[in-house]
């Protein structure tokens, strides 16, 4: 754990105000659910809680599945991480943030097609150079949850119809899976 130096006190209500710097630093929003942990030291620990990491299996089997009819690796987003990649090495990606440019795509709940209005290639994570060839934001219940997003290839071919419907289908399925 990291010391920040910052003290804050609860209010009368029991409440206690995250400074603004390590809500953008963690890419904490308003409406965020956050994980209450303690620990036997008198330690509280807020994590932040991601619905679709609870689908991490379910997510990888999914674009395990996705990668036997694209050419195309597959990676499977939360709202700030990669929790699920097929094609591709996990362990290059897991865990990694997904890019600011992914983020506010996401955000807009739009989805994106590499050459439809783009001009430059959408990168997926910090730190990674495949570009995103097809990103589909997952929704459940009207919440942005995610997202899938296709890579592209490594002859860079643009997404095909197939590769953007299923694409599609998987955001849609996983979206599905966490409102049950």
């Amino acid at each position: 754990m990291k010391a920040t130096g910052i003290v804050r006190r609860i209010d009368d209500l029991g409440r206690v105000v995250i400074p603004k710097e390590i809500r953008r630093t963690m890419r904490i929003r308003e409406g965020d659910p956050l994980e209450i942990y303690t620990a036997g030291d008198g330690e509280v620990i807020f994590k932040k809680y991601s619905p679709i990491g609870e689908l991490a299996p379910v997510a990888v089997q999914y674009a395990e599945a996705m990668i036997k009819h694209t050419s195309c690796p597959v990676v499977i987003c939360d709202r700030d991480h990669c929790v699920a990649a097929a094609g591709i090495t996990r362990r290059e990606v897991l865990e990694r943030r997904i890019s600011a440019e992914l983020e506010e795509l996401v955000e807009s709940r739009a989805t994106y097609i590499l050459g439809d209005t783009a001009t430059q290639p959408l990168k997926a994570l910090e730190g990674f150079d495949r570009a995103v060839s097809v990103a589909v934001p997952i929704l459940s219940a009207g919440d942005l949850t995610g997202a899938v997003v296709m890579l592209t290839p490594d002859d860079g071919a643009k997404p095909t119809e197939t590769d953007i419907s299923l694409t599609k289908v998987a955001a849609l399925f996983l979206g599905k899976q966490m409102e049950e």
